[in-house]
């Protein structure tokens, strides 16, 4: 029995302690796992969060036509087009609210700025004397 237990503690340990030494072997940047988490992380930015937005964005339009268009004259479609109404502007409240947590989060503990690639607003027109 104790040499069973013995088994499975050194071979859990072992097993976790396999990541360490391939970071350690794979320098202070994790090689090409860094690029890959990288990479993926400017997809999930760049790519699936304004996918998600215009998604939402194009549910509440349709919401829209279905209650004020196609649902003038029926109870039934209106209703439903105030249900894609209301879900789509609280689908938005939220990914707007989580956007802001993990800004937050990002500042305050990581002293990051997120969203530094976003372009300046052009400075104000002035006359010359």
């Amino acid at each position: 029995m104790i040499q069973k237990i013995f088994t499975t503690v050194t071979t859990s340990l072992g097993m976790l302690l396999i990541p360490l030494v391939t970071v350690g072997a794979a320098g202070p940047y994790f090689g090409q796992v860094d690029d890959l988490f990288t990479r993926f992380g400017g997809f999930i930015e760049n790519v699936l969060i304004p996918l998600i937005f215009a998604f939402a964005l194009l549910v509440f339009v349709w919401g829209m036509f279905r209650f004020f268009v196609w649902g003038q004259a029926n109870e039934e479609d209106r209703s439903k087009g105030r249900q894609l109404i209301i879900w789509s502007i609280v689908g938005l409240v939220f990914m707007v609210s989580i956007w802001g947590i993990v800004a937050i989060v990002a500042e305050g503990v990581f002293g990051t700025t997120t969203g530094s690639n976003l372009p300046t607003l052009p400075g104000t027109p002035t006359l010359a004397p």
